[in-house]
């Protein structure tokens, strides 16, 4: 159904297994995905741009591709105002530019969770070497009491900042009740939703929330674009003025600059530098295409879905000693799950032990320590039983 798009990555995996071997089972794509066909035209045309129009490349970019870029991202998340996506490199420069845009000389205090990806978990431990800097963690397990506890906490504790993952990297487990936690947040407490293992996974509906949430994510992943195309909607009526500012937030005041640093009432608001926009070429070509083929969100989660319930099967008749119900880490796995399962085999010698074993057998995943991952994408044959990763 699904894999007609993604022929060159197949076909690219079965010749680099080498003769005889069969085509690999790509089970890390909620790591790195497979990129649909479409992605090889658009960095020839993004070439063809650069090398016969050269500087002149940047007027139709910021007034044709990147609008229409936001307006295809916008239709998929339900936001109401594409102008207000703002473009990045990495999710990390976008967060770190609203964190600057806080008043240094005052106490900052963020609530997070101590579940989220390493970018952020880093920079906050660096953050909290300031004696400005609080930082409050809530425990994501048990699950089951997670939006109740950190509700509690979002209210009691008077943040300038919050901040948590829809889809925890390390699990696949979704954060229960994460937009009606942010339609209820203080005033006062500015809201980031991390949003990279739920976008173009997980069927998502911001418009609700658009005016409450600054909401992250990228292409690396589920879209299929590759690296180096990360985004953050902005509430509108947004005055934060970063400190960590860049040329590109001044474009609309070039000809006519002045003294003092202006903020666009758009996406410029939190805009950086200069980036390579060759992954917005492939990002866009890949929204284009599903648009026209009909491909949604819905249909992908609904796709994944069937083909976790065919591994689900499998690994239940197989009696795996790691791979196993017990092993599994997972709070919901009916009714909000991310695109990939997440094992506790103990140690972390086991789960690298247990990744070289896969990988033998042609089955790629990969690991957190002692937490194996393996992912589901639409790139997998409907009838993939993954038998062959328990025999």
């Amino acid at each position: 159904m699904y894999q007609k798009y993604f022929r060159r990555f197949l076909e690219g995996a079965a010749q680099s297994a080498g003769s005889g071997a069969g085509a690999p089972l790509h089970m890390a794509c909620h790591s790195h995905h497979y990129w649909p066909d479409v992605t090889y035209e658009a960095v020839k045309q993004y070439w063809n741009d650069s090398a016969t129009q050269a500087d002149a490349k940047w007027g139709p970019l910021f007034e044709e591709k990147i609008p229409a870029w936001q307006a295809a991202v916008a239709r998929v998340l339900n936001l109401p105002a594409p102008e207000r996506i703002a473009i990045a490199p990495n999710t990390h420069e976008l967060v770190y530019r609203l964190v600057s845009a806080f008043d240094p000389s005052r106490p900052l205090r963020i609530l997070t969770t101590d579940g989220e990806f390493y970018s952020f978990a880093r920079q906050l431990h660096r953050l909290e070497e300031d004696s400005n800097i609080e930082v409050t963690r809530i425990h994501k397990e048990p699950y089951a009491t997670l939006a109740e506890r950190f509700e509690q906490e979002l209210h009691r504790g008077n943040y300038e900042l919050a901040y948590a993952s829809q889809v925890f990297f390390d699990s696949g487990v979704v954060f229960p009740d994460l937009a009606g936690i942010a339609a209820r947040k203080p005033e006062r407490t500015e809201f980031v939703i991390d949003g990279y293992h739920g976008y173009f996974a997980l069927p998502t509906d911001l418009g609700p929330v658009a005016d409450k949430v600054f909401y992250t994510a990228g292409s690396y992943k589920y879209q299929g674009a590759g690296e180096g195309l990360c985004f953050m909607s902005i509430p509108a009526g947004c005055k934060l003025r970063p400190r960590y500012t860049g040329w590109f937030a001044d474009l609309e005041e070039l000809e006519n600059r002045a003294d003092q640093v202006s903020f666009a009432d758009n996406w410029l608001r939190f805009a950086g530098s200069t980036m390579d926009y060759s992954t917005l070429y492939k990002a866009l070509a890949i929204l284009e295409l599903y648009e026209q083929e009909g491909v949604t969100v819905e249909g992908i989660h609904e796709y994944v879905q069937q083909s976790q319930q065919r591994f689900l099967a499998s690994m239940d008749a197989a009696g795996h000693p790691l791979l196993n119900r017990d092993n599994l880490i997972h709070h919901d796995l009916d009714n909000g799950h991310g695109h990939f399962f997440t094992f506790d085999c103990t140690t972390a010698q086991k789960s690298e032990d247990l990744q070289a074993e896969l990988h033998s057998r042609g089955v790629l995943c990969d690991r957190r320590q002692q937490l194996l991952r393996l992912g589901f994408a639409i790139y997998h044959a409907a009838d993939e039983t993954f038998q062959r990763v328990f025999s």
